[in-house]
């Protein structure tokens, strides 16, 4: 049975819509799926990389396409309040809620469908209180376990490559994004291609950006 780790940020809308479709990709498959929050904007520092939401004009179009997708793919779907907000409360109590020190898909579905229904302000006081009384967290959303967690599993994403989320990794190989699930699941199928040097020689192409003047 392949181990497949899902790395996500409660912010992401890409990471949502994948979540919700997982299944769906993934049916008839024998894997196992580890969700795993991270900090989507350490991640991004660590690459030297912006917010998409920092740049207005993409900022505008990503928020259309994930209500077109959202609609495509059948997924109810409702931009928060505010976006972007501080995702850490909602990463932190996913971390706290988890038998292990991972959460399970319940407690990510509750927590996605927290931010991504019903157009409320998903970083409200009032309502995260709520979510944590749903959830019943075993141990201290705000207590250092939680805290600790949440830094190893971001660490461990930007050492296995991981740059942004969705981001599922298999076998050391990176599948990044909502429209990599088929190419995730062509890879689990026994697709022929990824057997070939494709995979590895692809971006061993030199830059001709990188060339001094």
């Amino acid at each position: 049975m392949k181990q497949i780790d899902f790395y996500l940020d409660f912010l992401s809308p890409y990471a949502y819509l994948a979540f919700e479709t997982l299944p769906v990709a993934l049916q008839g498959l024998s894997v196992q799926v580890r969700y795993k929050p991270v900090l989507l904007g350490a991640v991004l520092r660590e690459h030297g990389l912006r917010g998409p939401a920092e740049i207005p004009a993409k900022r505008a179009f990503i928020y259309r396409q994930v209500l077109w997708l959202a609609h495509e793919h059948g997924v109810p779907m409702d931009l928060p309040a505010e976006h972007p907000f501080a995702p850490l409360p909602l990463l932190r109590l996913a971390l706290a809620c988890g038998a292990g020190p991972q959460p399970n898909r319940y407690i990510c579905e509750t927590v996605f469908r927290h931010v991504w229904r019903g157009g409320a302000d998903a970083s409200a006081p009032e309502r995260l209180q709520q979510l944590a009384a749903e959830l019943a967290p075993p141990r201290d959303p705000s207590g250092e376990a939680a805290k600790a967690q949440l830094r190893a599993n971001t660490e461990e994403a930007t050492a296995a490559g991981v740059f942004g989320v969705p981001a599922l990794v298999v076998d050391g190989r990176v599948f990044w994004g909502l429209d990599a699930l088929p190419m995730l699941r062509a890879y689990l199928e026994g697709d022929a291609w990824f057997a070939t040097s494709a995979w590895d020689e692809a971006p061993r192409r030199p830059s001709a950006l990188d060339r001094k003047p």
